[in-house]
């Protein structure tokens, strides 16, 4: 007898209960992975439900594409700007955001620094690892919207840029 129709169901019953709380939670994305089943919904209108057997992601392997890290290893992440403002600094992931490397050390920027494509801006913090965050744009800061310490969501507005 097939498993196909218990996975479905399973599928179809897992995929209204992300709907349910994607709705009344203050999140873009959720997804979930059950034994050989995987949900991830959105709420940017796309929805998709996968049931595979996937050898790779059931032996821990990361997806490709990924980067590899350990345990103390920190990702650089490139904030990338999902607004309409073309001189908006976006948050690339959901986490704690701190403007300098530790308490006793100056901010990467400031009100009136200039920044180039690849300058150090910032550092999420996010499932113990600080993630390194970089400028995809060059230009003066206007204005810093994220405080130190504060926790940020993907694509919230980290800073704004006046073109140099």
């Amino acid at each position: 007898m097939s498993d196909a129709p218990r996975l479905r169901a399973d599928a179809t019953a897992l995929v209204k209960e992300l709907l349910a709380r994607l709705e009344t939670a203050d999140v873009r994305e959720l997804e979930v992975s059950a034994g050989d089943l995987r949900v991830r919904v959105s709420r940017d209108g796309a929805t998709a439900a996968t049931a595979s057997s996937a050898p790779a992601a059931a032996s821990g392997a990361p997806p490709s594409g990924a980067p590899a890290t350990g345990p103390g290893m920190a990702t650089v992440v490139t904030a990338a700007s999902a607004t309409k403002d073309p001189d908006a600094i976006t948050a690339p992931l959901t986490g704690i955001f701190y403007r300098s490397a530790s308490p006793q050390s100056p901010p990467f920027v400031q009100v009136g620094s200039v920044v180039n494509p690849g300058d150090v801006i910032g550092l999420i913090e996010a499932m113990k690892l600080f993630n390194e965050i970089r400028s995809t744009k060059s230009g003066r800061v206007r204005r810093i919207a994220a405080e130190n310490g504060q926790l940020v969501r993907a694509h919230q507005l980290l800073m704004e840029l006046d073109p140099a």
